[in-house]
């Protein structure tokens, strides 16, 4: 397909988008739509005597919708494909982490390769993708503008999310540059080929963004071109511009399409380039797409609301014309005979002249026929019909009496099993994203710096360079709806059940499965334990030994009498089992040495015997 770069082509290409959007009606079904979820529910009627109540009944819905697919957290999981399939893995010359083939572990720089500290390349570039992905994710806040997305799905009917690198980005490191997100709407997407909604399948997709003339000329003159070719438009198809009347306003149209297997794009308006083709490097378009409910033949969805919408207007209807009867008829009305009373007075306690006998004056008390209850039974049923189609009972917004909770629980479950279709679509919304994450990562990152923690706990420092990431086959899992297996909370929680039901068979196995940081000193807890497991095998091993000969020297320990056979000394300890001890917590520090004693096993004698024999020994060394 012949590519059309030119300004005046792409806005060709931009007005037969736009005359397919208006050929399907979607500008008026996004502005109703949008008008229905803000409780503009009588715009456009004239009726200037009738009250215009709204009982709004379809915002709980959409926010129901929106609290169950974006509830679980996000977990990137990544894995790298089977390097003999697919023969992409390549060794770097003088490393992984950089030309001077040294990292920093804690405070040692230790040689690339040398120690246990040291991650094999397979346990290193899945860490930092993850790693960096998390990153990216909190820095684009790209959890809160997911629930902006969905909310537009379930409104407008689509979901956009545009990617895109600033390069002049601060990041509080050494590089600069960030990846943002940007989400758009509907109505400002424009593919080339409607009838098809899988983006990378485009031959190309315009983007279209409304913005003051002045700053869109700016950033023409930054690029190179004359500011004065760009002119203010008319266009209308966006909302609120339209409400300002003191600023100008120019159409921006940001064209991508793929030309030997990489990305380009252009910027322009009706008439002027604004940004001349560029080649992003990218084998994907920097667009993810997610429709409500999808439509054959056709890249734009339908919104749960939008059939909905003549239920909420006979709602509106029933109440307002309900709210009229009872503000005509709640109240008796005073009847008087004119010919008697010329003009009533309603001032309480004033006097009321009349001609003739005044108990004919007056009727008080009349009331006409009481309004019939159906109308509003109506429209109550229809309400709880509407959200029971919708999949929204009033068991799944707890708009229930908490008697049964286990049922309440099960019923709620239940009612969000329709959802699974969106949610499933919501999965590969996010996939999308990461997918282009890892893109713009392979593109424009570079060398930069990561950090990554080896299997001992500690911290190691390199360079990575990201645009490798091309070389090696990505085996991409977006763990979401089951992201609560992969919460930090949610493991330290299964693991305390193993523990507890003895399937981790002991302590060290489980405080290494402990993620960082729920547990302070966790790596000087482990070797504590080692050690003490280290010092119980020794003292087992020392006991299975056959008994010491009868008149060989043995050692007394300092201020205890000799007591017991020639098997023991100060209580249990064998000589030889006093040395061996001695000989291990004369390497350790004073404080760690007592805690160490203190946690064995053995009588408070021992203790005791065992803390003066290593004060001697550690006097000795020292005076020697």
């Amino acid at each position: 397909m012949r590519i059309k770069k030119e300004p005046s082509n792409v806005w060709a290409e931009y007005q037969r988008g736009i005359n397919y959007n208006q050929s399907i009606g979607l500008y008026e079904t996004v502005k109703q739509n949008n008008n229905f979820y803000n409780d503009k529910q009588w715009e456009g009627v004239n009726a200037p005597d009738l009250d215009k109540p709204v009982f709004n009944f379809l915002k709980p819905v959409v926010s129901y919708y929106v609290a169950m697919l974006i509830s679980d957290d996000v977990a990137v999981n990544v894995e790298l494909g089977n390097e003999t399939e697919t023969g992409a893995w390549r060794p770097q010359a003088g490393g992984l982490y950089g030309a001077d083939e040294r990292l920093s572990v804690g405070e040692l720089p230790v040689p690339y390769g040398a120690g246990a500290s040291m991650m094999a390349e397979r346990d290193v570039v899945p860490k930092v993708i993850a790693q960096e992905v998390d990153n990216i994710i909190e820095q684009t806040n790209l959890k809160y503008k997911n629930r902006r997305a969905i909310r537009n799905c379930a409104v407008d009917g689509d979901a956009c999310m545009y990617l895109w690198f600033d390069p002049d980005a601060e990041t509080g490191f050494a590089h600069t540059g960030t990846i943002r997100a940007d989400v758009l709407d509907n109505t400002n997407v424009l593919f080339g080929n409607p009838t098809e909604e899988n983006v990378q399948e485009q031959p190309y997709v315009l983007l279209a963004y409304r913005r003051l003339t002045e700053d869109v000329r700016d950033e023409a003159e930054a690029n190179g071109f004359p500011r004065e070719s760009v002119t203010p438009d008319n266009e209308d198809y966006y909302t609120n511009t339209e409400y300002d009347g003191d600023n100008d306003y120019t159409t921006v149209i940001l064209k991508m399409w793929k030309e030997k297997g990489s990305v380009r794009t252009l910027k322009c308006t009706r008439d002027a380039p604004v940004k001349e083709e560029t080649d992003t490097e990218y084998k994907l378009y920097p667009l993810a797409w997610m429709s409500w409910e999808s439509v054959k033949n056709s890249y734009h969805g339908v919104s749960p609301i939008t059939g909905k919408i003549p239920n909420q207007i006979f709602v509106n209807k029933i109440y307002a014309m309900a709210q009229r009867q009872v503000q005509d008829s709640a109240f008796p009305k005073v009847i008087y005979d004119k010919n008697k009373i010329a003009r009533w007075d309603p001032s309480p306690g004033k006097a009321v002249g009349v001609v003739g006998d005044p108990t004919t004056a007056l009727f008080a008390g009349f009331r006409p026929p009481e309004m019939s209850a159906d109308p509003v039974n109506m429209a109550e049923v229809t309400v709880q019909q509407t959200r029971n189609m919708m999949g929204a009972s009033d068991a799944a917004l707890g708009n229930v009496k908490p008697d049964n909770t286990s049922a309440i629980i099960a019923v709620q479950k239940a009612a969000g099993m329709p959802l699974d279709i969106q949610k499933m679509d919501f999965y590969n919304f996010v996939e999308a994203c990461v997918r282009i994450f890892l893109e713009i990562m392979r593109v424009n990152y570079g060398v930069r710096y990561v950090t990554l923690k080896d299997p001992d706990g500690n911290d190691i420092r390199g360079e990575f360079d990201f645009s490798l990431l091309g070389d090696y086959a990505l085996s991409l899992k977006i763990d979401i709806g089951a992201g609560s297996y992969w919460s930090e909370l949610m493991q330290v929680q299964t693991l305390d059940n193993l523990m507890s039901n003895q399937i981790i068979p002991d302590a060290v196995t489980y405080l290494e499965a402990i993620p960082e940081g729920y547990i302070k000193n966790k790596n000087r807890i482990i070797e504590r334990i080692k050690e003490q497991q280290q010092i119980q095998e020794m003292m087992q091993s020392q006991a299975a030994m056959p008994p010491q000969i009868e008149g060989q020297e043995k050692p007394i320990l300092p201020g205890i009498e000799e007591q017991g056979g020639p098997e023991t000394q100060g209580g249990g300890l064998t000589a030889d089992e006093v040395n061996g001890i001695i000989s291990e917590l004369v390497q350790m520090e004073d404080d760690e040495a007592v805690e160490t004693v203190n946690a064995m096993e053995i009588s408070e004698e021992d203790k005791a015997g065992l803390i003066e024999a290593l004060a001697v020994a550690k006097g000795e060394g020292n005076a020697g």
